[in-house]
């Protein structure tokens, strides 16, 4: 069994997607940054879907560069074959969405790194672990590239893979028309037609538009362009045919597009139609690998092509394996898909990036009690910031590079921590909450609409400690859900991960069941956390309530961490051992157990800098110890 089940070979961008709907491009104010390039669109979309996925291009030696390849390694797609170019800059294209009908784009691909492109770029012992090599049109185009494209599909063929090639037709890629006729799909050249029947016997599958097929069979009737690329190819074409659904022909071209194989379209609203046809290509090549009908590989095909042309965005619109059989079974409610909230929440829960199935966080997030702590001490309060910096050492020496370790830190006393910790593999979680407020105040930087989320890194998770009681008066449960709603809207629309702290404890006498019944409400109310973070109960049954709500509700949730809320290092080793038994619980967020001595000592200078860092890495290198033994001690009695 071959290793990879698909290489794809050609461009690779950044785009740069206008955030605003329904103006020019040139009225845009703000972009989302995403994953480009038709190639790496479909290595990302096939290996959402579960293939094992790999890519051949060029980047430059710079952040986008970088960007492209720590993105296609959080999603699973094999970088090896991806080159860094120190000559030439990572191809950017800057889209719009006007309206429905028009989508403009400017590529900025001026000697880019991936049209260099070249034949010792490509390795016979890469190619030769794929199942499948898939080819796109542009690199067709020059022939450095070609070379290299042409080299790819030898070596498949001589070490069996299939081959593919998606015609991807941009006419101003080909240099038929200018810088602004990016949206421009089809202008006639006999040149191309040429250059693209030399290839074209390469090929066990064929996938285009009809412009595309017009292109490649050198005719603007669709059944005749399709003859003439039949006449040089015996491999699949699947012609697509935008609402019409797609078809599939393996064999003579009949007279009508009716009569090839297809599978069921469906009824979307269209919304944005850029990189479609790349999502229609990673669940036509999903199918076709798996050894599906072509009904079935359609079906998917359609399906994928269905999401993107509803949401914004080429790759962040694709789906997950789990998502498209949550389709597929469930059918269309909405044809506006990004407006389903049910089917969006499966979508933002199945493409998070990450694993964190273990969570050791030290949390230095407190704001209020080390305000209070540096009163005690006599110390001026701008020193806090100095502090959370070795909190941030002792997390880092403890961590080690490790996977598995985290901090919560703020961004008012603590940003100079906060900002050196990007990039260092730390998940991050950041409070929004104005430390002791209840109802729940948030923090003046977020403004009155949560718009300062704007601001925050991508990787850093939204946390909201929530004082809130099912014995609660209403006005304050009003203004609290209202609040954490607001809160949560924004955490999606910023593409931010959210933690939810509740501590009904703080407020009223706790049951077994209260806890549970909060996490209930919150449910009820549309509010789908990705985290929640909770106080460590003193009983099993709590535990399991509380597991159980969140399971019944959320079952792709990513889980949850237990808080220390102070407790000695004994106490919070048997409630760590307690949670432990419960497969939700992923770890703990843990700050003054861990910092409060040191911050103490170094607050009033009887305690040195290396001294505190010494201490609190001590002390959470101990919780860390502990976690993993308890966790241990359960998965083996498992």
């Amino acid at each position: 069994m071959k290793p990879i089940d698909v290489i794809t070979i050609g461009r690779s961008s950044v785009d740069l997607y206008g955030a605003q709907i329904g103006g020019r491009l040139e009225d845009m104010g703000s972009f989302q940054k995403y994953v480009g390039g038709s190639p790496t669109n479909m290595a990302t979309g096939t290996a959402r879907l579960g293939l094992k996925s790999a890519l051949i291009t060029r980047v430059g030696d710079e952040h986008m560069g970088r960007f492209l390849r720590e993105e296609l390694a959080r999603e699973g797609v094999d970088v090896r074959g991806v080159t860094t170019d120190p000559e030439r800059l990572t191809a950017l294209v800057l889209l719009g969405i006007r309206d429905q009908h028009h989508f403009p784009l400017i590529f900025y691909r001026e000697n880019c790194a991936d049209m260099a492109l070249c034949e010792d770029d490509i390795d016979p012992a890469f190619i030769a672990e794929a199942r499948a090599v898939v080819a796109t049109g542009t690199h067709l185009s020059h022939p450095r590239t070609e070379a290299a494209v042409l080299k790819a599909l030898r070596l498949a063929r001589e070490t069996g893979a299939q081959t593919a090639l998606d015609i991807d037709y941009r006419p101003n890629l080909w240099g038929l028309a200018g810088h602004g006729a990016g949206e421009e799909r089809f202008i006639e050249s006999a040149t191309v037609t040429a250059r693209l029947q030399q290839t074209l016997h390469l090929f066990d599958l064929i996938v285009g538009t009809e412009e595309e097929f017009h292109i490649a069979g050198g005719s603007t009737d669709t059944i005749a362009a399709l003859r003439a690329v039949r006449a040089v190819s015996a491999g699949t074409l699947v012609c697509k045919r935008g609402p019409m659904g797609a078809a599939a022909f393996t064999g003579a071209i009949p007279d009508s597009l009716d009569d090839g194989e297809a599978g069921p379209g469906f009824p979307i609203e269209v919304f944005n139609v850029l990189g479609a046809g790349d999502g229609f290509m990673s669940g036509l090549l999903k199918g076709w690998l798996d050894g599906e009908s072509w009904p079935v590989a359609l079906s998917y095909a359609n399906a994928c092509g269905a999401f993107v042309v509803s949401r914004h965005g080429c790759t962040p619109a694709y789906p997950s394996w789990e998502e498209l059989q949550f389709f597929l079974k469930r059918g269309v409610r909405q044809t506006a898909l990004r407006k389903d909230a049910e089917l969006e929440q499966v979508h933002w829960a199945t493409n998070r990036h990450g694993d964190w199935s273990t969570m050791r966080v030290f949390a230095f997030d407190h704001r209020l009690q080390l305000e209070e702590m540096a009163r005690e001490a006599g110390a001026d309060a701008a020193r806090i910031g100095a502090f959370k910096q070795l909190c941030l050492d002792a997390a880092l020496q403890v961590a080690g590079g490790r996977p598995g370790h985290g901090i919560l830190c703020d961004n008012r006393l603590g940003r100079d921590a906060l900002y050196r910790a990007a990039g260092t593999g730390l998940w991050i979680g950041r409070p929004v909450e104005w430390p002791g407020s209840r109802p729940l105040t948030l923090e003046p930087e977020l403004g009155p609409d949560c718009g300062g989320l704007g601001e925050w890194p991508l990787a850093h998770v939204v946390k909201a400690l929530c004082f809130y009681h099912p014995g609660d008066d209403a006005a304050t449960k009003a203004a609290q859900e209202e609040t954490v709603l607001r809160l949560f809207a924004a955490a999606r629309r910023n593409r931010l991960e959210f933690l939810l702290e509740i501590i009904p404890s703080k407020v009223a006498p706790v049951t077994d069941a209260t806890s549970a019944e909060v996490i209930q409400r919150f449910y009820d109310l549309g509010v789908f956390p990705d985290w929640w973070k909770l106080e460590p109960f003193a009983t099993d049954a709590a535990w399991a309530k509380a597991c159980a709500a969140i399971t019944r509700n959320d079952p792709r949730t990513r889980g949850v961490v237990v808080l220390g809320l102070d407790a000695p290092e004994a106490d919070l080793a048997a409630a760590l051992q307690l949670a432990a038994r419960h497969e939700l619980v992923k770890g703990f967020a843990v700050g003054r157990t861990i910092f409060g001595e040191a911050a103490r000592g170094w607050l009033s200078g009887s305690l040195s800098d290396a001294a505190a860092v010494a201490q609190m890495a001590g002390k959470y290198d101990t919780l860390c110890r502990i976690w993993d033994r308890a966790r241990g001690l359960k998965e083996k009695a498992a």
